[in-house]
């Protein structure tokens, strides 16, 4: 009988077709056989893994508390790793006095110090595991290891320390990012940097003004825009400085911070930066304006009324319906501009105040206003459109009590 070598030589040509044919063959029976054999596994480990987080589960409370010796699970990295998953899952939904407690857990057991060690000793995806899993501790012990990994020649390392110092939310990673940042610059996306430090320094927003006032470029840009997210009233006289700076995010934080500063002092500020050529810088000194409630604000939101920005005008009109002691002279003001826009926005804001109904009996009602003025001030209500007057002449006294 001849052998399948002599068979194949006696095919010629058709021989490569025939050996190529069972190659495949053989390939895809090697390919469904690993798939099969992958699948198997992988069911037996997830089962094995969902018994092993219910044993845990069942045992919880005595598990964390040390009743049940750290020996029994610590030196098995396939427990560890599953009790390890979930503190930290726990953790991030936890109460403060649990935190404290399940913190205090992963102390004591070792495991912060764990992550630690590989955050500083491994390289690759398992020191970017430790980074996040350590971040995800917000223990303080751990910031130094993070802070480490920041300068970190591969991108994704950096990317991940800056993850892990962004979960902690403590004003002391954010030190360790600043610091960092003014040594390299932007070395990393803007959007991590600026997610991290708006995270890290919320608490203490002042730990950013010196680098701040030293940084430049891109990076004096990031920093603006965080400080525009987190600052607060306590920095009203610091943040003074950067009035006429040339950074727009640092002038919409000068607006945005002057919000609850005392009137005095943040009224001249806000009416300046109300005609700011930037419209989201108007835009915050507008809402400042409003949050002030102060009647001396007034002209200031009736000029705001007519700015070319929608959302401007709009926050203007929101804020002149809270003066609800003059919708009256405020009206007639908006009504004598001229501007259909201004109008139309203030007419808005009041059917969202639901305060229509109270304008009209507020005109009806004021003796202050002559029949002529009454009912062009109605028709303009009524109809939302301009009608072709000047100011209604109001008395002395209702025109005195708006500020000019």
């Amino acid at each position: 009988m001849a052998s399948i070598s002599e068979q194949l030589a006696k095919l010629g040509p058709a021989a490569f077709v025939v050996k190529a044919i069972i190659v495949a063959i053989t390939g895809d029976a090697l390919l469904l056989a690993f798939i099969l054999t992958r699948r198997a596994y992988r069911k037996w480990y997830f089962a094995k893994r969902d018994a092993r987080v219910f044993e845990f589960r069942q045992k919880w409370d005595a598990l964390i508390s040390g009743e049940i010796p750290f020996e029994t699970w610590r030196n098995k990295s396939f427990d560890r790793r599953i009790v390890e998953t979930i503190a930290l899952d726990a953790l991030d939904a936890a109460t403060p006095l649990e935190g404290a407690r399940l913190l205090k857990f992963l102390r004591t057991s070792g495991l912060i110090e764990k992550r630690i060690y590989e955050a500083r000793k491994h390289t690759g995806w398992r020191r970017l595991r430790a980074l996040v899993a350590l971040g995800r501790t917000r223990a303080p012990e751990g910031i130094p290891a993070l802070a480490d990994a920041l300068r970190a020649r591969d991108k994704e390392t950096r990317l991940a320390a800056l993850r892990g110092l962004s979960r902690t939310a403590a004003p002391e990673a954010g030190k360790e990012i600043l610091t960092w940042a003014s040594e390299v610059g932007l070395t990393v996306p803007a959007l991590p940097l600026q997610s991290a430090l708006i995270q890290c320094c919320v608490e203490r927003p002042q730990i950013l003004l010196p680098y701040l006032t030293h940084a430049e470029g891109p990076l004096r840009e990031v920093l603006g825009r965080v400080l525009g997210e987190i600052a607060t009233p306590s920095l009203g006289m610091d943040l003074l400085r950067f009035v006429d700076d040339d950074i727009d995010e640092l002038r919409g934080a000068v607006a945005r911070a002057m919000s609850h500063v005392s009137p005095g002092l943040a009224l001249d500020v806000l009416k300046d930066l109300a005609h700011d050529t930037v419209w989201f810088v108007r835009l915050r000194a507008i809402v400042s304006l409003s949050d002030l409630g102060d009647p001396r604000a007034i002209p200031a939101l009736l000029q705001g009324l007519t700015d070319s920005n929608r959302l401007v005008r709009l926050r203007a009109a929101e804020g002149l319906v809270e003066f609800k002691t003059e919708m009256t002279s405020i009206f007639d003001k908006v009504a004598a501009s001229g501007d259909r826009y201004a109008l139309h926005a203030y007419l808005t804001a009041l059917e969202n105040a639901d305060l229509s109904a109270d304008l009209e009996l507020e005109i009806t009602t004021n003796t202050s206003l002559d029949n002529e003025s009454r009912a062009r001030l109605l028709e303009v209500l009524h109809g939302g459109a301009l009608a072709p007057l000047k100011s209604a002449a109001l008395t002395t006294r209702t025109t005195s009590a708006l500020p000019q």
